[in-house]
């Protein structure tokens, strides 16, 4: 209470002493003071930026239309710089305006030049004038030549290859990477085409992941070589993990026909672990255990050690109990038929 009673003190103070400022003989001198120095400045800006200047702007640049089997093997500089010259007021709108509008050329516009294009600044000249005050002086182009290379490549699908570490957090797990599309078109000379198999993503670095995750990664570049298209959509599902145990029969196979396989026990316990989004899915019927005939005949043991032949995906860390089973092999009894 004592510290708010002091702040509102000195607050009012202060709120005295400026309107007593305000209303003194002083203070109307130094407003007075103010006005005519905002007021000369001002001439004196209007009358610097009546003269003329010269200074640089950039302009982006941008090369269109190229055909898919064109490989740009030396590109195009991103911008331009143009140094121009005009009153101070019409540099000063340049600055103070929108930028400039990016410089578009198109690919078709110089296919009949080779596979080296040339460009040369006064065939800019018009498309950046287009862009300036009508007072304003085009002084020069930088660079004062622009120039792209490319060759006409043959093309093949190749595979996309993820690159990076992906993790989740404990007690989950990736179930799978999607791809919005699986494979992509690369065009290439075929010296360069005959190297590549894979068309790999720039890495992606992902930690501890606890929820599904999508991403849009680019192609990785490669020299002389065009990837269309240049970049693909990756889904990255999380799940949880459980745990489910699930009794699976034995099944004998290629058992001559006069012979019978009984195990002790005839079902055994698998364990695994599967995603909470899967649990439901998975049935026993999902995994087959096999006994062949030919392997007990090998055996030198009385108990045979319990093989999983086929299960389903998405699961793993599968354990199965009892992991070795007794068996017996049994003679079927054969009928013979007395002729009168």
């Amino acid at each position: 209470m004592f510290r708010f009673k002091n702040i509102r003190y000195f607050y009012t103070k202060v709120q005295r002493k400026i309107k007593n400022f305000l209303l003194s003989d002083k203070s109307r001198e130094f407003l007075v003071f103010l006005f005519f120095f905002i007021v000369s400045t001002g001439f004196w800006l209007l009358q610097t930026l009546k003269n003329d200047y010269e200074t640089e702007f950039t302009i982006p640049l941008r090369l269109k239309g190229i055909p898919n089997d064109a490989v740009l093997t030396s590109e195009l500089p991103s911008e331009l710089k143009i140094q121009i010259k005009d009153k101070g007021t019409v540099l000063l709108n340049y600055m103070l305006g929108q930028s400039f509008y990016p410089l578009t050329l198109d690919f078709d516009a110089y296919k009949n030049r080779g596979n080296h294009v040339r460009i040369y600044a006064r065939e800019l000249e018009k498309k950046i004038l287009s862009q300036l005050n009508a007072s304003t002086r085009l002084l020069a182009i930088k660079p004062d030549t622009l120039e792209f290379i490319y060759s006409r490549g043959k093309a093949k699908k190749v595979p996309v290859l993820l690159q990076g570490n992906i993790s989740t957090s404990p007690q989950y797990y990736l179930t799978d990477t999607i791809y919005s599309q699986d494979s992509v078109i690369v065009y290439a000379p075929k010296s360069i085409l005959d190297t590549l198999q894979y068309a790999r993503t720039e890495p992606l670095n992902l930690n501890n992941l606890t929820d599904t995750t999508r991403q849009t990664l680019l192609l990785a570049k490669i020299k002389g070589a065009k990837f269309v298209p240049n970049s693909v959509n990756i889904l990255l599902p999380i799940d949880l993990i459980t745990e489910k145990t699930l009794e699976i029969p034995l099944i004998g196979v290629d058992f001559p026909a006069d012979k019978i396989l009984r195990t002790f026990p005839s079902k055994v316990k698998v364990t695994f672990q599967v995603g909470l989004n899967y649990f439901k899915d998975i049935h026993p019927d999902d995994f087959i255990l096999e006994v062949p005939y030919n392997e007990l005949l090998n055996n030198n043991s009385e108990k045979y050690k319990v093989k999983i032949k086929s299960m389903p995906a998405g699961v793993s860390h599968i354990r199965i109990s009892p992991a070795e089973i007794d068996y017996l092999i049994e003679q079927l009894p054969t009928y013979n038929n007395d002729e009168d």
